[in-house]
């Protein structure tokens, strides 16, 4: 299994399984698997107030269509990230917001459950979780 990146490094989407590799993407079950990651973390955000209060669309679509898409360009999906935002940047993107430890907590707490929802293998569930967590740690900026 190829699919570890370094924190910060490329999406997973600049690497080419070779035609016997399955990517993570394809090991967790595509896009279903990805898409309901994402929301139930949505759901559990629009269900907190003072969490959904970092969100300041009014409706949570555009942010659910964007974890999504860098999601699965991250594991090996669909580049569509990168064709419509660029390079995903995303300490730089997540600036204008607070974001301190409470939030970081907080979106781990949710990030977590939605991870459980999916029901991955305990590998594949370690890896994504791994990185998650480490990404969540680099957001902090205050």
């Amino acid at each position: 299994m190829g699919y570890l990146p370094a924190p910060g490094g490329l999406p997973l989407g600049e690497q080419t399984p070779s035609p016997e590799e399955k990517s993570f993407f394809e090991e967790v079950g595509g896009h279903e698997t990805f898409r309901r990651i994402v929301d139930v973390f949505y759901d559990q955000v629009a269900e907190d107030p003072e969490f959904r209060a970092l969100y300041p669309e009014e409706d949570l679509e555009p942010a659910k269509r964007r974890l999504l898409m860098f999601l699965e360009q991250y594991w090996g999906g669909p580049r569509t990230y990168q064709a419509e935002r660029g390079h995903p940047r995303l300490r730089m993107r997540h600036m204008p917001f607070r974001v301190d430890a409470a939030a970081r907590d907080t979106w781990l707490r949710y990030m977590r459950r939605a991870v459980e929802e999916a029901e991955l293998s305990p590998l594949h569930e370690q890896i994504l979780w791994d990185y998650l967590e480490r990404a969540a740690h680099s957001m902090v900026n205050s």
